[in-house]
């Protein structure tokens, strides 16, 4: 803290030292700035950065259709994709599309959707609740926490 002085002097103090001076918050009533090595900060900030990278995990998110009308062994079929996606660590949309006059059976949509996910209930969680979006009827499932393989 060198307190409040002009930007010729603070250039000179930082030519002394053989450093940059770096404006921090040039909005601020006065500027703030720093007197440091710009190269070895702008090397630590992508360092930082690289390491944060590292660190992410990229969640895709999958979608599984199916209709009204299917049959218990296709659900099977799709629940066991469903388990892969899952324990790969991405996030599932399941959807039921209703076409034409299934439109009278919404219900019977909703019961599809909770059933597939209690078919998966080992290796996911319902993440948004089933809801109707125009002709669809779609739910969102998650991977439970210390399930996924990495």
């Amino acid at each position: 803290m060198l307190g409040i002085m002009s930007a010729e002097e603070a250039l000179k103090q930082a030519d002394q030292r053989n450093l940059d001076l770096v404006k921090v918050s040039p909005e601020a009533k006065p500027p703030v700035c720093k007197i440091l090595d710009y190269g070895k900060f702008k090397y630590e900030q992508n360092r930082k950065e690289k390491e944060n990278k590292k660190n992410q995990k990229v969640v895709n998110i999958k979608e599984i259709r199916t209709s009204v009308r299917v049959q218990d062994h296709d659900l099977e079929v799709k629940a066991k994709n469903c388990r892969k996606f899952l324990s790969a660590g991405d996030k599932v949309k399941v959807s039921v599309r209703f076409r034409g006059r299934e439109m009278a059976y919404v219900n019977r949509g909703k019961e599809v959707l909770l059933k597939f996910a209690s078919m998966v209930d080992e290796v996911g969680t319902i993440e948004t609740k089933p809801k109707l979006e125009g002709r669809n009827y779609t739910m969102t499932l998650s991977p439970i926490k210390g399930k996924e393989k990495k």
